[in-house]
């Protein structure tokens, strides 16, 4: 497994991110158990979480993954990079969500109790609050950091120019910055090649990559005119979170292009799974890439990526794939 440096810090990570949205819902704690000790095993020491976790749940499951991690962590803890996000609603009032001062401070301490442990490694911002000043946001990321309940902070699904807001309030008041951003990448969602990319580049952010399987899409096991394994993402999930990942990426334009890289890749020693991964990991300006799974085994088969070495014809058929997708009209699709 290689290890890498976020962004400009001296904090080096895994290449591979443990992601456990998983955890709780459709892994129960024995499953969520074996799928960290097979990353460990993989060689993998960076973990990411979230107290809105698992994914698809409601108010009645959130901290639930936490909990299982915390719980796996003991005795553990200083071996893992251990990333951790805030933002999603933990109850129903108005203050129990968002990038507030009040909501950041009240979501760490709930984020440390259930993760059993008294730092995070990379506290970040979930998704932007546009119902806070960013200014406010960045400040309390900040005292956290000199509190020394978190030793880095980033941020996840901020566009460009939001991040490079975020850049400029931290270096006009020498405050903590964000020191890696996490959006969705993967061969069938390039957008972000565009401008975030080239701002990471240029300023020394780590950018850690989620969905590089587009939610299982690219491992090529869904099938246009057949309802998706209920026990897989698109099977699984409900709700709005099921809608999300439909409109991502359940299109006759992604069928077609997914049925072509299978295809090429057919018959070959390396698998669609282990190719997408890997095709995210060639990318100069990735640090990581997170990676789910809902066995120890599925997890041990995408681990392969990151020592898979893919040759010029075979990038060259992947990149083709984003360019002939049409782009999406809905803007929240095409971004979140």
């Amino acid at each position: 497994m290689k290890i890498k440096r976020m962004g400009r810090t001296g904090l080096k990570v895994s290449e591979i991110c443990l992601g456990t949205m998983t955890f709780g819902m459709q892994c129960d704690e024995a499953a969520s158990f074996a799928i960290m000790d097979e990353a460990v095993e993989q060689g993998i020491d960076f973990f990411d979480t979230a107290d809105g976790y698992p994914m698809g749940g409601n108010l009645e499951t959130v901290g639930r993954t936490e909990t299982i991690v915390g719980k796996w962590l003991k005795g553990r803890r200083n071996n893992i990079v251990l990333a951790t996000k805030c933002w999603v609603p933990m109850g129903r009032g108005a203050n129990d969500r968002g990038l507030s001062r009040k909501h950041i401070f009240d979501a760490v301490e709930g984020s440390l109790r259930r993760l059993q442990t008294d730092y995070i490694d990379l506290y970040q911002a979930h998704a932007p609050d546009s119902d806070t000043p960013l200014d406010e946001t960045i400040r309390a990321f900040d005292d956290l950091v000199h509190q020394g309940k978190v030793r880095y902070v980033g941020c996840s699904n901020f566009k460009a120019w939001l991040l490079a807001t975020s850049l400029w309030i931290s270096d006009k008041y020498g405050l903590a910055r964000f020191d890696c951003v996490q959006p969705r990448y993967n061969i069938l969602f390039r957008e972000i090649e565009n401008e975030l990319l080239p701002l990471c580049r240029h300023n020394g952010v780590g950018v850690i990559a989620y969905n590089p399987l587009a939610g299982g899409f690219l491992t090529g096991k869904y099938q246009a005119q057949a309802p998706a394994p209920p026990e897989s993402r698109f099977g699984f999930l409900s709700g709005t979170a099921r809608s999300t990942y439909h409109k991502r990426y359940w299109h006759d334009a992604q069928f077609e292009e997914v049925a072509q890289l299978q295809e090429f890749f057919a018959g070959g020693s390396k698998s669609l799974t282990q190719v997408s991964i890997a095709w995210v990991l060639e990318q100069p300006d990735i640090t990581a890439a997170i990676v789910g799974a809902t066995s120890a085994a599925q997890l041990r088969q995408s681990c392969a990526a990151s020592e898979l070495k893919l040759e010029p014809d075979e990038i060259a058929l992947c990149n083709e794939a984003w360019f002939r997708l049409p782009r999406p009209s809905d803007p929240e699709i095409a971004t979140r």
